[in-house]
């Protein structure tokens, strides 16, 4: 059985346009590896996407933006983390910040369990690391890049159901 939840993920982007990736693992399954993800959860009941994004990149980094846009990209997953499956819809935005320290404030216990920290990325360097490590989500290094550029789109990118990551 799946967890079924709505989720709100945010890239967090400095004034240089480095984005921020956590580094993470599943403690329940070693096996897997670790992998750089964005930042991200379920939303709370009468949460918007927004508002759900702004509280997952404060909770989960310690970061607070000055400006948060979208949902830029719209996408569907299911994955097994710690092993319960989960099967949400997640709408990405984009989060603007003046940069810092990785100071996590809310982590749920799992969380601080599988976060070992986390770094700020050059775009230009996102499809080397890519091709390397495992970045979560996985079409990030050719559509962020995209997006900085040509700015953001006037209607959310539906990216569909992506293929399982674990």
């Amino acid at each position: 059985m799946a967890w079924q939840r709505k989720a709100a993920r945010v890239v967090v982007l400095d004034p240089e346009d480095r984005v921020l990736l956590i580094r993470a693992s599943d403690p329940a399954d070693p096996a897997k590896g670790r992998w750089w993800e964005i930042p991200g959860g379920g939303m709370e009941p009468g949460e918007s996407s927004a508002q759900a994004a702004t509280r997952e990149m404060i909770e989960e980094t310690g970061l607070v933006p000055t400006e948060v846009s979208g949902p830029v990209w719209r996408q569907h997953v299911s994955y097994v983390f710690a092993g319960i499956r989960f099967d949400q819809d997640e709408w990405i935005h984009i989060a603007r910040c003046d940069g810092g320290e990785y100071q996590p404030t809310g982590l749920e216990p799992i969380e601080a369990l599988a976060f070992e920290g986390a770094g700020w990325h050059d775009l230009a360097d996102l499809p080397l690391l890519g091709s390397v490590e495992r970045i979560l989500p996985p079409w990030l290094p050719r559509h962020l890049p995209e997006v900085v550029a040509a700015g953001l789109p006037d209607t959310e990118i539906d990216l569909g159901t992506q293929p399982p990551t674990f």
